[in-house]
């Protein structure tokens, strides 16, 4: 049972900030930022891929709604939101769940940098999404 299972069974604490009987928001224990939260559905998907787009739309909701509380009640300046797919985007903990790091700054601890790919074919990736 991975720990996030393991949080929303309550066999180990966490600092729960929403439950719903779908959804389970918690601080995240390694904050980037004063009020970095995780949000995920309490059945076990591995990632946004496997979700079902129902509880998809209810986790986005839940989402927006803690991020309003955030920005509101902490103070924040606004909000990243994101998730991450697999090993290679990123994620180390096997459970879907979208963080909401707040930012007080552009210098807070929070770093992300899009780099653009010189050679990448952008019909050729159409036409292969639009098949």
């Amino acid at each position: 049972m991975c720990i996030f299972c393991k949080i929303i069974n309550k066999e180990i604490p966490a600092s729960i900030v929403y439950e719903d009987e779908d959804v389970c928001a918690i601080l995240d224990l390694a904050q980037v930022t004063d009020g970095h939260t995780l949000v995920m559905p309490k059945d076990h998907f591995e990632n946004i891929l496997d979700c079902p787009p129902v509880l998809l739309s209810k986790i986005s909701s839940v989402t927006q709604m803690l991020s309003k509380q955030i920005v509101t009640k902490l103070n924040a300046k606004g909000v990243n939101v994101l998730t991450n797919a697999n090993p290679v985007a990123g994620q180390t903990v096997m459970h879907f769940h979208v963080h909401i790091i707040p930012r007080y700054s552009a210098e807070d601890g929070l770093i992300l940098k899009f780099k653009q790919n010189p050679e990448a074919d952008i019909k050729r990736i159409e036409n292969i999404l639009k098949k």
